[in-house]
């Protein structure tokens, strides 16, 4: 095989790796799919499921003419060949042409009975069907409920376009480059099968867990599925999900930075003299969450003798946080690349900017 021609088989196997299986840099460079084809898919918001019926027709076809493209592009890159005169080429060259050929024309045969009858014969479509129960009368129903609940902000949804894990308020979707699973929250329940620790994170400097739970429902029709979260995805994914999570006997989820400094501070902030709260004062709720009563106070007990500028002060506030919002405020403030260093550290106070550390919080009694 001479030079040019193994030059440009090798960069169409990367190109066509990179357009399927779509890096950060293609997504970036507008190489997709949905890019390439936004004015005839649509708006996802708007119509979730139609959407994603075109886009897995669509993708179908183009990845189907890969190999086309490839017998294509071989014309001009090597013309010694003379490839386009079709009856002058070899036998693996015109079998090659002719498989090709083939696959893109059963591509296509198969997305036209996809479309018959406003895309009834979709995989997605029959997956829709299999959900067909009251109050949905039809799979059209199904699909108009599940746009719905897409629409809402509240719903949790991670990962690249073409491979997606939702919540709703009543599915749990994913989407792949093919095909959109689903499984209604309330038929369902989740189990953690397996971790993954990835050292190597360009985004941190910690290492990263990846979990795979695997998604089973009551309805014998609706198939299992596996989707994968970053575990630090894990605690807005459960609190989104309805129902209780399983994890195996041999899966530890590990906790992140921020969760495991809170454990910490919590447990420093413990051991410190409480504040005994003046008769007659009553505890507001707490002006970060609104949720609970404000049970933290600031008072000045440490007596480490540094320059003036790092000096703890006094603080004058009545309590107004409650521990968690303090200890996220604590931990907001710090280096993000040095967390060796946040228990030793001082911050201001969120409301009137006194600087205090861990040893000037206590807990109001």
């Amino acid at each position: 095989m001479e030079s040019p021609e193994l030059g440009f088989t090798l960069a169409y196997i990367v190109f066509s790796l990179c357009f399927v299986f779509t890096p950060n840099e293609f997504r970036s460079a507008g190489l997709t799919i949905q890019n390439l084809f936004s004015s005839w898919l649509g708006s996802e918001d708007l119509g979730f499921i139609q959407y994603h019926v075109r886009r897995t027709s669509v993708t179908v076809l183009v990845h189907s003419a890969l190999p086309l493209g490839y017998y294509m592009g071989m014309c001009i890159a090597a013309p010694e060949k003379k490839l386009g005169f079709i009856h002058q080429v070899d036998g693996l060259w015109r079998a090659f042409l002719l498989l090709s050929l083939c696959l893109h024309l059963a591509s296509w045969a198969l997305v036209i009975y996809w479309s018959h009858s406003h895309w009834c014969s979709h995989p997605i479509s029959w997956t829709l069907q299999v959900h067909i129960q009251p109050p949905h009368s039809s799979w059209g129903a199904v699909a108009s409920s599940i746009n719905r609940e897409f629409r809402r902000i509240d719903k949790f949804a991670t990962g690249a376009p073409g491979a997606r894990v939702i919540v709703t308020d009543s599915w749990v979707l994913k989407v792949t480059t093919y095909h959109v699973y689903m499984a209604l929250q309330s038929e369902c329940h989740v189990t953690v099968t397996e971790s993954r620790q990835h050292q190597l994170n360009p985004d941190s400097t910690s290492p990263t867990q990846i979990l795979t739970l695997r998604v089973n429902s009551i309805n014998p029709a609706v198939k299992s599925f596996d989707i994968r979260l970053n575990s630090t995805e894990f605690a807005e994914f459960s609190e989104k999900l309805n129902s209780p999570i399983r994890t195996s006997a041999n899966v530890v989820i590990y906790q992140t930075i921020s969760e495991l400094f809170l454990e910490t501070f919590s447990a420093q902030v413990d051991l410190n003299q409480p504040y005994i709260l003046p008769s007659g004062q009553e505890i507001e709720s707490c002006i970060g969450c609104m949720q609970v009563p404000a049970n933290t106070k600031l008072v000045r007990l440490c007596c480490t003798q540094t320059d003036n500028d790092s000096d703890c002060q006094q603080c004058f506030c009545r309590p107004m946080w409650c521990l968690s919002c303090l200890g996220r405020w604590f931990a907001s403030r710090q280096d993000q690349q040095r967390p060796e260093t946040w228990l030793s550290s001082r911050v201001p106070c969120p409301t009137c900017r006194a600087k205090f550390c861990i040893l000037d919080i206590c807990v109001v009694r």
